[in-house]
């Protein structure tokens, strides 16, 4: 049996490459969602509506059909499920037909090149907006799950980024075609298709991946705040990846969260602390620095920590003196995540290491001072700040 899996492009009939009409056109078999099929029901094959891998699997092997075609929308290489269906096929002779995806469609009816752009699937997942907007000068949005177009606008208002300009697409391809651009102001209550797409242009995007944010950046109030210097230390230590999970455990003013959140835009922050006042600035800060990958929650840990998905890097800047019960915490999550502790007391210091010990972890101790200048009339005067300790503990496996 000879299976192709075709990427039907956008519509399925103006878009169809030559390839993908020849493998439709030698099938006896076509598989599909029902707005897949469509284009194709008057050639007299037999269909099957279809788009779950094992119920397409249970079919094929079923069937005395010599050819069969899997009709997939767009390109089966963007957003598709082909990734899955090739899993549940690999006992066949599968062969993959690329079409042309929405995103490729859409930018040549725009004139807008895609080489750098950022693409970001919403169809049933649950990915950041703001963040990514944030960071790139351009990013390309698959809706057709539960976050619509109004849900992006009011995100990226909310999270300062109203000056953005943003391009909507719907049933691009077909007769009803419909294309919009404006600001997130002006499209606050839109009510779009569900084939829908979208594309942010940023023109004041970050051009880099912030790391020793200015301290005068971060509103302050009276919260305490890990300085930038320091800043910079905990984020080079913990090597944050794209799609970490991360926890901030005593967030204070939300410095650490927020450098924590452009490190890892594909996944997500959960930040902590028991004070209120804290939890609203941090909340405040994410927002004026588009960090919508953060979860902000009030309470003391570990009691809050038990249904916060497992962390792969964890900061304590503020533990209450529950550190050990908060580490043993986390270990019971990921005994593998990495973990890095401040400390501007020996106690605090000593605490920290005799716990590492205890649950045989690896650690390491570095202690950071640092002097600023200030002017004082005609002259430059050295001012100290605080002495601390970064005790950086991973696991031994």
């Amino acid at each position: 049996m000879k299976i192709y899996i075709v990427g039907i492009g956008v519509e399925g009939e103006r878009t169809l490459t030559k390839e993908a009409e020849k493998a439709i056109d030698s099938s006896d078999l076509l598989i599909g969602a029902k707005r897949m099929i469509k284009p194709f029901s008057d050639l007299g094959k037999e269909v099957f509506y279809s788009y779950i891998p094992d119920e397409i699997a249970y079919k094929i092997k079923n069937t005395d059909a010599e050819t069969v075609s899997i009709l997939m929308s767009g390109d089966c290489g963007f957003f598709s499920g082909t990734k899955k269906l090739l899993m549940s096929l690999k006992e066949y002779d599968a062969e993959v037909v690329s079409g042309i995806s929405s995103m490729a469609y859409f930018c040549c009816k725009l004139g807008i090149s895609y080489e750098n752009m950022r693409f970001i699937s919403l169809h049933g997942v649950d990915s950041s907006i703001a963040v990514n907007v944030k960071m790139n000068e351009r990013c390309f949005f698959l809706l057709g799950g539960k976050v619509t177009v109004s849900d992006i606008c009011n995100t990226l208002i909310d999270y300062s980024l109203s000056d953005t300009l943003m391009y909507i697409g719907e049933n691009l391809g077909y007769e009803n075609e419909k294309i919009a651009a404006g600001k997130p102001t002006d499209f606050i209550s839109y009510n779009s298709d569900e084939l829908c797409v979208m594309i942010i242009e940023n023109k004041n995007c970050l051009r880099h991946s912030p790391v020793g944010i200015n301290d005068d950046d971060f509103i302050r109030d009276r919260i305490p705040m890990t300085k930038s210097v320091i800043r910079s230390s905990i984020i080079s230590l913990l090597k944050i990846k794209n799609t970490d999970i991360c926890w901030d455990i005593g967030c204070g003013s939300g410095s650490v969260t927020v450098e924590m959140a452009y490190q890892c835009p594909c996944g997500k922050v959960y930040a902590f602390d028991k004070k209120h006042d804290a939890v609203m600035l941090t909340q405040k800060n994410s927002k004026i620095f588009s960090c919508d990958n953060t979860v902000i929650i009030e309470g003391e840990c570990p009691d809050i920590l038990s249904d916060i998905p497992a962390p792969d890097k964890v900061f304590i800047g503020g533990s209450s003196g529950n550190l050990s019960d908060i580490l043993k915490h986390v270990i019971s999550k990921n005994p593998k995540a990495d973990i890095l502790i401040t400390a501007v007391t020996l106690e605090t210091l000593n605490n920290a290491v005799s716990i590492f010990e205890e649950i045989s972890f690896k650690y390491d101790v570095m202690q950071i001072s640092v002097t600023n200048s200030k002017r004082m009339g005609s002259h430059n005067m050295l001012q100290a700040q605080n002495p601390v300790f970064l005790i950086k503990g991973r696991s031994d496996e």
